[in-house]
């Protein structure tokens, strides 16, 4: 059960970099790469989406009208929103409601 939790609470360490490194408009070569990786539907599936599955959140993804998008991600269906991202792209609106539940979830930072 430990080496399980201290997997998690590595993951969710990579995840809050990466996040954390799209939210920096820098020129910076390591920068650039992260953007070009994460910075499409491609990057932000696999990597994001799944990591969060990992964290234990649940994805809702809604195109609220053209060219809005919603994402926010929950614990459980029932429950208030932990994270809530709105943007022109789908990626922008995960990435956006990923950052809003890793930051403000102390439950998981103490964990790691």
């Amino acid at each position: 059960m430990v080496e399980l939790t201290r997997g998690l609470a590595r993951r969710r360490s990579l995840l809050v970099a990466a996040l954390v490194a799209l939210r920096v408009k820098a020129s910076m070569p390591e920068l650039v790469i992260m953007h070009r990786w994460l910075d499409n539907w491609e990057g932000v599936g696999p990597p994001i989406t799944t990591g969060m599955e990992r964290q234990g959140y649940r994805l809702h993804l809604t195109n609220a009208e053209a060219g809005v998008w919603r994402a926010t991600f929950s614990r459980h269906p029932m429950t208030s929103v932990e994270g809530f991202g709105v943007a022109g792209t789908p990626r922008g609106a995960v990435q956006e409601a990923a950052w809003g539940a890793l930051k403000d979830d102390p439950a998981s930072a103490d964990a790691a």
